[in-house]
């Protein structure tokens, strides 16, 4: 019975047939992300303050969640020389040397 059922169309049409503008490039940071990272970074940060966290910590903890961001776009990026740059950097200041 399976042979007489139709099949369903497909859901979307394929990436050739869209127009390139409509097309979202991946793996990008855009301005949209970049303000909201902003604001999310001044929000946390101020938070943090307002709290009663010394502004030494807050900036520590703040400088860790960047690198980890540009870590991480970094390595999404296909940037494997710079990431092992960043990597090998860590390693160094972490043994202390």
């Amino acid at each position: 019975m399976d042979h007489l059922l139709p099949s369903p169309p497909p859901a979307s049409p394929p990436a050739a047939a869209l127009p390139a503008a409509a097309q979202a490039p991946t793996g990008r940071l855009g301005p949209t992300h970049t303000l909201i990272l902003l604001i999310a970074i001044l929000t946390l940060g101020t938070a943090l303050f307002l709290r009663g966290t010394p502004l030494g910590d807050v900036f520590l903890l703040l400088g860790g969640c960047g690198a980890i961001g540009a870590g991480t776009l970094t390595a999404a990026g296909g940037g494997r020389r710079l990431m092992a740059v960043l990597v090998e950097t860590a390693v160094r200041s972490g043994t202390g040397k």
